[in-house]
């Protein structure tokens, strides 16, 4: 038996909790074929067989793990090659091998596919060289018992309304249901609340005319995406103004270390990106000498892993300023918490047409209300007002940006 342990934890994780197993007990491996995701705090990290065999799981999904636990074994024995039919076992139904598929069915699929009475041929295999896995008998079964897209008008397609329904947690008497929390939500509380007890967190806020950014991304969005394969997007003018605004006050890009303040000489603006776990927040690293369209394309890709749960603990770490755009979900004003130990975060909101003077008349542009949440502890008021005011000047005037006044 191969003993399949939890993978390295980042040196600050301690504990992790076992995600999804892609396995089921029983069914055959192949070195270095993925089997199961393990959440921690920041990141979800992969769990690979290391040999050949069947699999026997030791941890259930959902548990509590610690640095060195077996998660799971593999027989060696069994599954030093592909696995076949023993003489004691049944012969497969005509349907399982009239199909000319080479590779055999482990028991445990058999099992599945005779208890759900799914026929291998309308199976697809998602695993090594198309092997058929209980996963993929399961989700032919949902498919065969899913309603048709267009459901018939008789009456019998209503007589029973949708029953509410949970894959994993099922409801109690009194209708409430009750789920673990995960890694993240646990460490986003802890994080939180730390910070509230700690830091002496105010908010200052400003509105910013968007009209000549939205006209300079009019002008260029064609021949920019033309020119480096990805869209011109509000976000890089806002990290490059960022970026100029911490170059004059320094103290909104520093952090306390108990009694020192750090100040940092780099820009690492981390972008607030809300995943299926949960927020996460990846850093763009050396956002001062990196290109509009680099930045673009970094916060894309990061924001698609952050999507896929594919992202990397190193990516999560090391920010010095953060950036959250509540605006894509429709904030018209909020008050962020900032990313403990950096001293402060900037708050982007939805553009709104609204009347504004200019020059003694009443016209309509497109505002956004700006926020900065700062640590009073290291960031004085007048320092961060100063600080909103230099990226509202930058973004109304966008030359400013390329010329780094």
């Amino acid at each position: 038996m191969v003993d399949i342990k939890v993978p390295d934890l980042p040196e600050s994780v301690d504990e992790a909790t076992l995600l999804s197993w892609e396995k089921s007990t029983g069914d055959f491996v192949d070195r270095d074929e993925k089997i199961a995701d393990v959440e921690t705090d920041k990141v979800v990290l992969e769990v690979f067989a290391t040999s050949e065999g069947c699999l026997n799981i030791l941890k259930e999904e959902g548990a509590i793990l610690k640095r060195g636990d077996i998660v799971c074994q593999i027989s060696a024995n069994e599954g030093s090659a592909a696995p076949t039919k023993k003489p004691s076992e049944p012969d497969e139904p005509a349907t399982d091998t009239d199909n000319g598929e080479a590779s055999a069915l482990s028991p445990s699929v058999r099992k599945a596919l005779n208890e759900m009475n799914v026929d291998s041929s309308n199976v697809t295999g998602t695993g090594k060289g198309g092997r058929i896995t209980v996963a993929d008998v399961k989700q032919a079964a949902s498919n065969v018992n899913a309603p048709p897209a267009t459901p018939p008008t008789t009456s019998a397609s209503t007589a029973n309304p949708p029953v509410r329904t949970s894959t994993k947690y099922s409801f109690d008497e009194d209708n409430i249901q009750r789920v673990p929390m995960t890694q993240i939500r646990r460490r986003i509380s802890e994080r939180l609340k730390e910070v509230q007890n700690t830091a002496a967190i105010l908010t200052t806020f400003n509105e910013v005319n968007m009209q000549p950014v939205m006209d300079l991304r009019a002008k260029y969005k064609d021949r920019f995406l033309e020119e480096h394969g990805v869209k011109l997007g509000f976000m890089s003018f806002f990290v490059k103004a960022t970026v100029e605004a911490l170059k004059k006050f320094p103290q909104v890009n520093a952090s306390i270390d108990e009694r020192d303040l750090i100040y940092h000489q780099r820009f690492h603006i981390g972008i607030a990106v809300d995943s299926p776990r949960g927020l996460v927040v990846p850093v763009v690293r050396d956002a001062d000498i990196k290109s509009f369209a680099e930045i673009e394309s970094g916060i894309r890709e990061l924001a698609g892993r952050a999507q896929e749960a594919k992202l990397q603990y190193e990516e999560l770490i090391g920010g010095t300023f953060t950036i959250t755009n509540g605006g894509v979900f429709g904030s018209m004003l909020s008050t962020p918490i900032i990313n403990a130990p950096q001293s402060g975060i900037l708050g982007m909101h939805s553009i709104q047409q609204r009347p504004v003077a200019e020059n003694g008349e009443v016209v309509i542009r497109p505002m956004m209300y700006i926020a900065l949440s700062y640590d009073h502890r290291i960031v004085d008021g007048r320092g961060a007002v100063q600080f909103l005011v230099s990226i509202k000047e930058s973004l109304e005037d966008p030359s400013q940006l390329l010329l780094q006044i």
